[in-house]
């Protein structure tokens, strides 16, 4: 029996090695796999919009930088991409093209056709002055497309991109709001059952002017919609109007759209979430959100002209199809910004009618040089002849003043200058009011004309 035994104990130790063995190769099979699967680092974001849509401070937000710096020209940045399943690191280009047309040549530098199917591209639109809105996706869109046509691309390859983006618009499930995230890349297999999935047609409106590249309209900006019903009397009416008309725009040319403020953090990791999730293909989870109109949201796939149609019900005096230009009138003097407010800080009153007197003493001066030598000249008195003490008891009456009826009026203010008591200002405003006062007292005898003044008499009389 004893060299059965022998035999089952070397079964035994086969079997653990064999096991030890299978756990190495699953091991090397892990590691094998997670290298082959790193986050692509080619991946990039192209950013356009005018000068002053908040093109800046929306990539600071989705970097996490509290101190935006704004450059010129096309600027180049990024985003750093961690995958948490696999405790990987990429890095996301983000190139930001400045608003003025002439830097639109700078777009061969950003996108090319080797990284075009590597690239997504975002329309940003400043909310703070919506009657812009129409022209700015124009421009972008125009551009964009002229630039894409020039980069001779091939026609297969571009029949692909193209072919993406309307299999994605198409695919489109929208995502149950209750589901966990499993903290795992989504992934797509394809099996046979999936070839007898039926493919809705794109409606007539839908990928109209297909680019072959992501785009995404971001509309910045959206906490000015108080100050736009304030200022302007902008109705519920003309707000929908703006929604309808931008989500037309997306249709147009398979466009996702969000609504985000980075002075008030509405939207913004929102949108970093679902840059990953069409980059990198991240899960994402959130439905479109359409009921707070400062916070939209709609994906890529989800909106339909039926959809869009529910804006019309609030817009009474405003058609769908009035022209953008007419219903959204450009303000006579454009304002640089509603958000924009500075605080004003008052000069000191003092510094101030300082300023005022050496103003009027050159005025008088200008005014004798240009006398005639026949007209008689006028004399002021010395200011050396009148006491500190005179100075702050002395008044003069602007019915005897001498000259036109305004020395009268000056009369009166520099009286209210000399009446006015020092109060417990700081030693810079005290000083002031003495120099005020020694001007004013001097401005009153050569108004005076050498006639003399019962107080100014008096005072005098006493100080001798």
């Amino acid at each position: 029996m004893a060299p059965v035994g022998q035999r089952i104990g070397n079964g035994e130790q086969n079997n653990g090695e064999e096991g030890q063995q299978n756990l190495w190769y699953s091991i090397l099979g892990e590691v094998s796999t997670h290298s082959s699967s790193k986050l692509p680092a080619n991946k990039s974001i192209l950013v356009l919009g005018d000068d002053e849509s908040g093109k800046t401070s929306m990539v600071a937000r989705l970097q996490g930088n509290e101190d935006p710096k704004k450059g010129s020209g096309l600027e180049y940045t990024y985003l750093d991409v961690r995958d948490e399943d696999r405790d990987d690191i990429a890095r996301c280009g983000v190139w930001l093209l400045d608003g003025d047309d002439d830097h639109s040549r700078l777009l061969q530098f950003a996108l090319t056709a080797d990284n075009i199917e590597d690239t997504l591209v975002i329309l940003v639109v400043d909310m703070s002055q919506p009657w812009n809105v129409k022209a700015s996706l124009d421009k972008w869109s125009r551009a964009l497309s002229v630039h894409i046509s020039r980069l001779n691309i091939a026609p297969q390859k571009m029949r692909d991109l193209e072919q993406k983006l309307i299999q994605q618009f198409q695919t489109y499930v929208e995502p149950d709001s209750t589901q966990e995230t499993s903290g795992k890349k989504s992934t797509t297999v394809v099996t046979p059952n999936e070839e007898e999935q039926v493919l809705l047609p794109l409606g007539e409106t839908t990928l109209t002017h297909n680019l072959g590249v992501p785009v995404i309209v971001v509309c910045t900006k959206s906490d000015a919609v108080s100050s736009l019903e304030k200022d302007f009397d902008y109705k519920i009416e003309h707000f929908d109007y703006i929604q309808q008309f931008i989500r037309k725009f997306c249709l147009n040319y398979g466009a996702a759209l969000f609504y985000i403020s980075v002075k008030e953090e509405k939207n913004c990791g929102l949108l970093k979430k679902y840059l990953l999730h069409r980059i990198y293909n991240f899960p994402f989870n959130t439905p479109p959100l359409v009921v707070e109109k400062e916070a939209l949201f709609i994906p890529l796939g989800w909106d339909t002209l039926k959809k869009i149609s529910i804006c019309y019900e609030n817009m009474m005096n405003i058609k769908p199809d009035d022209p953008f230009e007419d219903v959204l009138i450009k303000p006579p003097v454009s304002r640089k910004g509603i958000q924009d407010c500075r605080e004003t800080v008052a000069e000191d009153e003092q510094l101030f009618l300082m300023r005022q007197q050496n103003m009027l003493s050159k005025n008088i001066s200008q005014g004798k040089a240009a006398e005639s030598p026949q007209r008689p000249s006028k004399t002021s008195a010395s200011p050396a002849a009148v006491t500190p003490g005179s100075a702050s008891k002395a008044k003069i009456d602007p019915s005897k003043a001498g000259g036109t009826p305004n020395e009268g009026v000056l009369a009166n203010f520099f009286n209210s200058l000399l009446s006015k008591k020092t109060g417990t200002g700081s030693p810079q405003s005290k000083a002031g009011d003495k120099a005020v006062r020694s001007d004013a007292k001097a401005e009153l005898d050569r108004m005076t004309k050498g006639k003399p003044v019962p107080s100014q008499a008096s005072s005098t009389g006493s100080a001798s």
